[in-house]
């Protein structure tokens, strides 16, 4: 897979090593000559340009890559670089770093978005996940289809604990992906049986969005009863 990278501050060169890692091509693209730091990813080809330009993109051969990641720590020069490579190069599949959770709204298929990254908003969710167990926390949005990937850990008084996955009637269009347990990851089989402390990661499509508050209570339906004193 061949990536263009917009943006070779400490993310987009993070996500250049990661990439290269695994075998894929990377192009680093930054105007400022200190971003230039080509030893610290020396597998990947550099070029110092603007990237909202059109004569830049086309030096990087945008036309042939499959995906670009627009990786700046500016919003608006996310989103131009985000709609040339959609709109005049058709790349395949563009994500865009969004750095102000105001702008979220912006970073859709309009803009030649298909997936946004909002780095204050993941470390919220993770935040939240790490102290809110029993809760419905949403962990991801894609904005090409509008699913969502959500997280809960199961109190030890959810009424789906000890029950196989099988037995347990989900709502519309909402998918357990996957179960973290002691911090070992698995896809559950309908044979599997959920334990309390289980992470459940759960991907619901855009229209059950609705339906965050039936699984809510399915999965942990207020808090724990409280024991009798004696």
């Amino acid at each position: 897979m061949r990536v263009v990278i917009a943006g070779a501050g400490s993310v987009g060169r993070s996500i250049a090593r990661e990439l290269l890692s695994h075998g894929h091509g990377v192009t680093l693209i930054d105007r400022q000559p200190a971003a230039m730091r080509v030893a610290s990813v020396a597998e990947a080809e550099w070029i110092l340009a603007d990237a909202c330009e059109i004569s830049t993109l086309a030096d990087a051969r945008l036309a042939e890559c499959d995906v670009v990641v627009a990786a700046t720590g500016d919003d608006k020069a996310n989103l131009v670089v985000s709609l040339l490579a959609k709109t005049e190069f058709a790349v395949p599949r563009v994500v865009a770093r969004v750095n102000n959770p105001k702008n979220e709204w912006m970073f859709d298929e309009a803009w030649g978005v298909d997936v946004q990254v909002s780095t204050p908003r993941i470390m919220t969710a993770l935040v939240e996940e790490a102290v809110s167990v029993g809760d419905l926390v949403r962990i991801f949005t894609f904005h090409a289809s509008g699913a969502s990937i959500h997280e809960l850990t199961l109190p030890a008084h959810s009424p789906v604990v000890g029950r196989q996955v099988r037995d347990v009637v989900w709502p519309p269009d909402t998918v357990l992906a996957a179960v973290i347990r002691a911090d070992r990851p698995f896809a559950p089989t309908a044979d599997d049986t959920l334990e309390a402390g289980d992470e459940l990661l759960l991907v619901l499509s855009a229209g059950a969005e609705q339906d965050q508050a039936a699984l809510q209570q399915l999965l942990a339906p207020g808090p724990a009863p409280t024991s009798p004193r004696a």
